[in-house]
């Protein structure tokens, strides 16, 4: 059988992980995988070392009105005899879901993972009545946004929920430390993600300020690249808190950052769902994050973290000192992790 994983987002996130841990699953005597990408993207290089045959397009929301575009990926489904399609971009599904309609594909997949509401529009309307056949979205939460602007967008039984897996044998490091964040111990926390509005990781700033004001010694990792670096260093500046904080670049190496911190901290406006939390846990680390979207669903409350309500920075203080006040309590959840 003959599966393209079609992806053509220019940065690496979670979706581009997804896509190549699926790719590298299936290449097997089963199945003959094969991607779209975007041109040099770090998905292409990625598949490229993998052994993972893959073409480049370049693909934007007016792609859908190029019919050059659709007619190269159109014949590029026909000739490789493409069975299934697992699409990634709202854009993908645009493009390269009606042009795998066209050529015949019997099976095209929408995998959704990102929990922001599907618009509501004839467009929508059409491609998942007429070009979907199923959806894999990555949490309950994601499944309850493809259908909360019209819940007769597509039937409900034709979404799979497929949680985002990890190998726990990648993320192997020793039990947090029991650093109790004195002056000569301070208490190292961490967070990794796109440096973005929706990583929100401008709180984490103010919540390190405030932990400070507090009398907690405490340093703050941030693992991610992104469009406001800059202005994430001038805030940090601005509130004091420049010389407690490192802003690490973008991190090949997850489990050598968690090993270095002893709470994981994220605070993102909304998750489809966090790999970051599947790997802080699967590195022993407990998390404090916020208390909705998927958050729920990875972090098990009192368990393996503290969820807080979403924008209380005083709240989310607090969860982070009571870690840092039990390191006990931080081995207890980083095992349950």
């Amino acid at each position: 059988m003959k599966v393209c994983l079609f992806n053509s987002c220019r940065t690496w996130g979670g979706g581009e992980k997804w896509h190549l841990d699926a790719a590298m699953a299936l290449a097997a005597p089963r199945f003959h995988v094969l991607a779209g990408v975007h041109p040099g993207s770090d998905l292409q290089k990625r598949l490229v070392d993998a052994g993972i045959e893959s073409r480049a397009f370049t693909i934007g929301n007016l792609s859908l009105l190029n019919p050059v575009r659709l007619g190269q990926l159109y014949r590029w489904f026909r000739t490789e005899a493409v069975e299934t399609v697992i699409l990634n971009l709202p854009s993908d599904l645009k493009v390269a879901g009606v042009a795998a309609r066209l050529a015949g594909v019997p099976r095209i997949i929408y995998r959704r993972g990102s929990a922001i509401p599907v618009r509501n529009t004839l467009l929508n309307r059409w491609l998942f009545r007429h070009v979907v056949t199923d959806v894999i979205a990555n949490s309950k939460e994601t499944k309850q946004t493809i259908l909360a602007r019209n819940s007769r967008l597509i039937d409900p039984s034709r979404i799979r929920v497929i949680y985002n897996g990890i190998d726990p044998a990648d993320y192997l490091t020793g039990p947090p430390t029991a650093r109790t964040g004195t002056v000569d111990d301070p208490l190292v926390l961490g967070t990794a993600g796109r440096l973005s509005r929706q990583k929100n990781q401008v709180f984490l700033l103010e919540t390190l300020r405030r932990l400070q004001q507090r009398g907690l010694h405490c340093r703050l990792l941030i693992a991610g690249t992104g469009p406001l670096r800059t202005e994430l260093e001038e805030e940090a500046r601005r509130l004091g808190v420049a010389a407690s904080i490192e802003f690490l670049g973008f991190v090949e190496d997850m489990s050598g950052f968690l090993s270095q911190i002893d709470v994981f901290l994220l605070s993102s406006l909304w998750e489809g769902f966090g790999y970051v939390l599947t790997e802080a846990m699967a590195c022993a680390r407990p998390i404090v994050a916020f208390d909705h979207s998927s958050n729920p669903e990875v972090v098990v409350q009192g368990e393996t973290g503290l969820l807080t309500d979403p924008g209380d920075v005083e709240a989310f203080c607090d969860a982070v000192a009571h870690l840092a006040s039990h390191p006990e309590l931080r081995g207890q959840m980083g095992a349950a992790g």
